[in-house]
């Protein structure tokens, strides 16, 4: 009987690691290598929320440069515009994407370049859940997206879409 006490108990640790504190959980998170000595990248990655009540990403940090902000992308009158953002709403029983051409994690001073095949840590600050360790590959320059259980599996090119980066809020 004690055993299967211990047994039982041990399962329920184990199921409760696997989800982040407050319901949040973070999958499939990349960034695509530098070119050259590049300066400043971007990180992608996918936050669901199975808890009940909604978060909010706020914050993000890493080792690797000098400051990781919440930005957003999109098409303007012909012209891609990037501006900074205060956070990312996450609802309960949604999943949000950060992804090419939409929200996403901007890195600007870049200690090193990113470089194919590497991976680097990133913690996330949600308003409930507060922070999330993360691990970031790194695909290759162009790349927009990540396969499951590959890297650089994803569809290359993005077209040649003026940019403005003048609300970059830097």
């Amino acid at each position: 009987m004690r055993a299967v006490l211990v047994a039982s108990l041990l399962l329920v640790a184990v199921a409760a690691s696997a989800q982040q504190p407050g319901g949040v959980q973070i999958d499939n998170a990349w960034a695509r290598a530098t070119p050259g000595r590049g300066t400043d990248g971007v990180v992608y990655l996918r936050i669901a929320n199975t808890g009940s009540a909604a978060d909010r990403l706020v914050a993000a940090s890493t080792p690797v440069a000098a400051a990781a902000t919440l930005h957003e992308s999109k098409v303007e009158k012909g012209i891609m515009k990037m501006r900074a953002l205060a956070a990312v709403p996450v609802a309960p029983g949604q999943t949000v994407e950060l992804k090419p051409n939409g929200e996403h994690v901007m890195l600007t001073g870049l200690k090193q370049p990113l470089k194919q095949g590497d991976s680097f840590p990133l913690t996330l600050r949600f308003e409930k859940a507060g922070d999330v360790a993360v691990t970031v590959k790194v695909e290759r320059p162009g790349a927009m997206g990540m396969t499951p259980g590959s890297m650089g599996g994803g569809m290359t090119g993005h077209g040649s879409m003026p940019m403005d980066h003048g609300q970059m809020g830097r």
